[in-house]
């Protein structure tokens, strides 16, 4: 499925390519105007939970990198999960379904601890290459996974590799989502619309600045390379972050567990929380809680 048309993108009419441009866009802001308990700004750390999923999206033809998959679980969640406990921080952990049926202890204990579990899709599949109807029936599985797996019904998505088709946000107004966290137009909250409507749905937006895996993922038989040093990723997410900080916005950061997880790069995660708890005026929470907040600071009906 396809919103252009099989014709030279320079031969297009405007109703043509303006509406490819506002069919999924940023509405107004969502920023609030003061965060809880007098916070200067609000923190997201998000942890998207793929394990063995990418390799099993393409194929799972590869032993080892199936094995790189279970450090995810094994070694990269618990010691996440020690540095967020040692300062208090709740996350959200963004996990396929398949992710969830392998490691159902892990989610259930995330949520046991007051973390959040969040939809990633099926088995990370991409989305703008699976039929529509299989994007729904993929994700409504997922969301029953989830639900059946924690005992909490997920309000909110990731969308694998932040992929969107052109049915993925119908999916999520099915589901009745507060807030999706995959799109790229603001640096704080704002609402989704599609083709001009207001959709209800919070955007808690991403960018593959404030992510790990575009600085240190490895792939032995292509070009990348972790070529950049865990000190020069760490001065990246504090500048990300202390200009969120002097705007009085949201700073939200994605990693993964099998990629931060190791113990040369773990440092950064706790050199960042040791940073912002120093602040004393951060309010570290959920995407969950983040998004409602904003929901209600700008009178929308809650959903979810």
């Amino acid at each position: 499925m396809s919103l252009a048309p099989d014709t030279p993108p320079h031969s297009w009419d405007e109703p043509t390519w303006r509406g490819l441009v506002d069919f999924v866009r940023a509405g107004r802001s969502l920023k609030p105007k003061s965060w809880p308990g007098g916070a200067r700004c609000a923190v997201a750390l998000s942890f998207d939970s793929d394990h063995e999923t990418n390799e099993l999206r393409d194929g799972g033809n590869s032993i080892g990198r199936l094995s790189w998959g279970q450090y995810g679980n094994r070694r990269g969640v618990p010691r996440i999960r020690e540095v967020l406990d040692r300062f208090g921080a709740k996350a959200s952990f963004f996990v396929p379904g398949v992710a969830a049926e392998l490691y159902p202890d892990e989610q259930k204990s995330l949520v046991e601890d007051g973390h959040e579990v969040a939809l990633h899709g099926w088995i990370h599949e991409v989305n703008t290459q699976v039929p529509p109807a299989q994007e729904r029936e993929l994700m409504l599985r997922a969301a029953d996974t989830l639900e059946r797996v924690t005992g909490i019904r997920p309000v909110g998505m990731r969308t694998p590799s932040w992929d969107y088709s052109p049915a993925t946000l119908a999916i999520a107004e099915e589901l009745g989502l507060v807030y999706d966290s995959s799109l790229f137009a603001d640096d704080d909250p704002y609402e989704i619309l599609s083709n001009g409507r207001p959709t209800g749905i919070v955007e808690l937006p991403v960018e593959w600045i404030r992510d790990d895996a575009p600085y240190f993922m490895m792939n032995r038989f292509g070009g990348q390379r972790p070529y950049t040093p865990p000190t020069a990723v760490l001065d990246i997410f504090l500048r990300e972050f202390e200009g969120a900080y002097a705007e009085g916005g949201l700073f939200l950061l994605t990693m993964h567990p099998h990629v931060t997880g190791y113990r040369s790069r773990i440092f950064i995660l706790e050199e960042l929380l040791r940073r912002i708890t120093e602040k004393g005026d951060c309010w570290v929470a959920t995407h969950a809680d983040i998004a409602r907040h904003c929901a209600r600071e700008n009178g929308m009906e809650l959903r979810g």
